[in-house]
């Protein structure tokens, strides 16, 4: 009887213990049952979150540092966000939520053949991408619900599980529309519960009044700190009627920059040619893509490069190891320049013996003959051809060789001895007992030529 009260005492251990493993594994699915381990945003047409990051969006709240996270369950439009959340994902950034006919800036649209670019900072395997567009009537001034769009997406794209590239495009038949119109792009991810919710604000024209207007003219150019391959260019800041995105810098009719936020006024140039005249003009641009007429011209030359001179410092402390018969390594310190040490000479005496790179700082003198007292020396050299002084001298002497006798009928010879005959050395390739017409030159299968 008590054994089988230990018995059943253990079994109710192991249940509760594996009921606890279970619960655990339930509520860790369910936190992350949330989270899908992609993230992306379209910024082409720009969508609502992408203007909030770029600033052409207004009080958008956190959004405008993190416009790939608007994630929320998957299934729309039978599931994913609720109506009224729908821009934000299900309400995690609300300021996106907010909706009339004038809160947020709009990109000029046209029907037809339209490419949508995702930037996508993690990517994953997909299910789809599906595109909606609100119906003609739709009202601009109420929340964004299901009942604004046609709930048959314009464009479907299959992905069948595959994982896209961090820049991902589609191109999709955008169908007729007039005026403010909002489209809702949806990226849903193939192993997990959610999707990715985009919304882009477009305006077709016939409706609201397009963009067309062009930013005013930089004022001001400037250029400063001007050297041999850089120079700082300012500008005054340009007005528009929705907001400067940018500035693109010109030489001439070549695009040398283009800067992503309105409001810098100031660009360093990198990567120009010494000695060279520029003229520069600066063009302001806006998120419609209407570009400002050059401003006024500003010309400089870049400076020369001035002559260098300079040779570096010697080398230090050259040291000679693991001698030979037939080599030598030499090691030595790095030598500095005023641009840049390129190079090392070695010389044995005044003749050269070998050249290496500038992050060389060993090397293995070969071809030396035994027995034979050998100086040498080390010189630094850069691109302009300076040669350094010279290192320190260090002598040695390479070990004498292996002795060569006259190959001898009845003699033992062992592995590696070297013998002569006929005024050629060989080298034993096994121990053997030499016989009279086993000659070096008559059995190849026991002598080398050196």
């Amino acid at each position: 009887m008590l054994v089988s009260q230990r018995t059943y005492h253990a079994l109710l251990v192991k249940l509760v213990f594996a009921v606890g493993i279970a619960f655990i594994l339930t509520v860790v699915m369910a936190l992350f049952a949330g989270k899908a381990f992609a993230h992306g945003y379209i910024d082409s047409p720009s969508s609502r979150a992408d203007l909030c990051a770029r600033g052409i969006n207004k009080n958008c709240g956190f959004i405008i540092y993190e416009p790939q996270s608007l994630e929320a369950y998957k299934g729309f439009p039978a599931a994913g966000p609720a109506d009224g959340k729908i821009a934000s994902a299900s309400g995690a950034f609300p300021e996106l939520d907010q909706q009339s006919a004038t809160r947020w800036s709009k990109v000029n649209i046209t029907p037809g053949t339209t490419t949508f670019h995702w930037t996508i900072e993690a990517n994953h395997a997909t299910t789809s991408w599906k595109y909606y567009i609100t119906k003609q009537d739709w009202n601009a001034n109420a929340p964004l619900s299901r009942a604004a769009f046609d709930l048959t997406p314009f464009c479907n794209v299959n992905y069948k599980g595959k994982q896209p590239p961090h820049s991902y495009s589609d191109t999709c038949n955008v169908p007729s529309r007039t005026g403010y119109q909002v489209i809702l792009a949806v990226w849903e991810i193939a192993d997990t519960a959610n999707a990715f919710y985009n919304v882009i604000d477009v305006d077709f024209g016939g409706g609201s009044p397009v963009d067309t207007t062009v930013p005013t003219v930089p004022t001001n150019l400037a250029v400063t700190n001007v050297a041999a391959t850089s120079a700082t260019v300012s500008w005054g800041a340009s007005t528009d009627n929705v907001g400067v995105t940018g500035y693109k810098i010109y030489s001439g009719s070549t695009l040398l920059a283009t800067t992503t936020n309105g409001t810098d006024l100031t660009y360093n140039l990198t990567g120009l040619t010494p000695n060279t005249p520029y003229t520069l003009s600066v063009r302001a641009i806006d998120a419609a893509g209407n570009s400002s007429t050059a401003s006024p011209t500003v010309t400089f030359t870049t400076l020369a490069l001035p002559p260098d001179n300079v040779p570096p410092t010697s080398p230090l402390n050259l040291v000679a190891t693991n001698v030979t018969a037939a080599t030598v390594k030499l090691s030595w310190g790095a030598a500095t320049d005023n641009v840049g040490v390129t190079g090392y000479k070695l010389y044995n005496g005044s003749t050269l013996v070998a050249t290496t790179n500038g992050t060389t700082l060993t090397y293995t003198v070969t071809g030396l003959t035994a027995s034979t007292a050998y100086t040498f020396t080390a010189r630094a050299m850069d691109a302009a051809g300076n040669l350094s002084p010279d290192s320190n001298a260090v002598s040695v002497t390479t070990s004498s060789g292996p002795s060569v006798t006259p190959w001898a009928a009845n003699t033992s010879y062992a592995l590696g001895d070297l013998v002569s005959y006929n005024g050629k050395t060989y080298e034993a390739r096994q121990p053997h007992l030499s016989l009279v017409g086993w000659e070096p030159p008559n059995v190849p299968a026991l002598w080398t030529l050196k």
